[in-house]
């Protein structure tokens, strides 16, 4: 393990990006991003992924310095062409649209097509919440998750988050995969060298494994619920869901159609179908806010299970992991990370990151 000062770990992401030819803004943006997913403890999304955002720019699959389109639109609605940007940009673009038409007619609902991985869907709803509102944000990605009773994927982890704003510094913040994972959790697994949760993962038999090469090789994930006879079916339903309200409606790539995404030279630009919504608290009942803080400081409040353990309210974890990171500075990664950023440090020829000991 080692520790980097999280302001040169964001410099070194934003120069990987400018040095495969991001302008400034999106390449700071994608950073951004992606530094908020390590600092909160999500290190799967964060610079985890890194690599492949400058395989995607290098091969003609993204391209950073485009810019968005709105197709279509009304008071509430947006239909938007993503126009192949970068993830973050094109959610920069789309959340601020569904912010600022849930102003003036109480909802915002945008819908974009063209779309690249965007990271912690948290990122995209807190910014909603940040102008006192509630942020929904959705996503479709590549196929990794099987229907009840079904050996191969199709659906994605396809993530959802809601997070509104509560008084005295409360935040309701859920964020999730609608498979029992994220893939990038079997990929930090595979890292560490250590073996999954069962529940986690199906093997190429369809049986479900422990062993994350054996995963990493088959990549299937387990819906939320695992198996049908513990509810898997719910899981799937909700994946279900989530592609209705993206691919299906945005009329991206969808479901079966989402391509896989890897390091390899070939292959498609992702069209991935994502959805951004903003609801406008104050078009309903007054004291929301104060309510969102007594049900959170309620649950809280609950006997816990094990005397040494404290129940945990929605967003709780990532807010103490990212009060922890912002008061040292620092971000810690693991050795296996560290490696592969210095390798891309040195094929791009950018300054790597400086490491101290954990």
């Amino acid at each position: 393990m080692g520790k980097v000062l999280t302001q040169d770990a964001q410099r070194f992401m934003v120069d990987c990006l400018k040095a495969v030819g991001a302008g400034k803004k999106p390449a700071l943006q994608q950073a951004e991003l992606l530094i908020e997913a390590d600092k909160m403890g999500h290190h799967s999304h964060g610079m985890n992924r890194l690599e492949l955002y400058v395989n995607d720019i290098k091969t003609g699959k993204c391209q950073p310095n485009n810019e968005c389109k709105i197709l279509k639109e009304s008071e509430a609605t947006a239909w938007v062409d993503a126009c192949n940007v970068l993830g973050a940009t094109s959610s920069h673009f789309c959340m601020d649209l569904a912010i600022k038409k849930a102003g003036k007619a109480g909802v915002g609902w945008v819908s974009s097509k063209g779309g690249n991985h965007n990271g912690i869907m948290g990122f995209w709803a807190r910014k909603a919440a940040k102008e006192g509102m509630i942020g929904m944000a959705f996503t479709n990605t590549s196929p990794l998750c099987p229907p009840t009773r079904g050996k191969q994927p199709v659906l994605g982890t396809n993530p959802l988050s809601v997070v509104a704003p509560g008084a005295q510094d409360e935040l309701f913040y859920l964020d999730m995969a609608t498979t029992a994972v994220a893939f990038g959790k079997i990929e930090i697994q595979r890292r560490k060298g250590k073996p999954l949760h069962p529940g986690w993962a199906q093997g190429t038999d369809g049986k479900i494994t422990v062993d994350p090469e054996e995963a990493s090789k088959a990549r299937i994930l387990l819906p939320l619920g695992g198996g049908e006879m513990t509810s898997g079916y719910k899981g799937f339903g909700l994946a279900a869901v989530v592609e209705l309200f993206c691919g299906v409606l945005a009329g991206s790539k969808y479901g079966h159609h989402v391509r896989t995404w890897s390091l390899a030279e070939g292959g498609e630009p992702a069209n991935l179908g994502q959805c951004f919504v903003a609801v406008n608290t104050s078009c309903f009942a007054p004291g929301f806010q104060d309510r969102v803080a007594a049900i959170m400081q309620h649950w809280r409040s609950i006997e816990p299970t094990e005397p040494c353990l404290r129940v945990k309210c929605p967003g709780d974890r990532e807010r103490r992991n990212k009060e922890e990171a912002e008061s040292k500075g620092t971000v810690t990664y693991l050795d296996s990370q560290i490696k592969s950023s210095a390798a891309l440090a040195k094929k791009l020829n950018v300054t790597p990151m400086q490491v101290t000991a954990e």
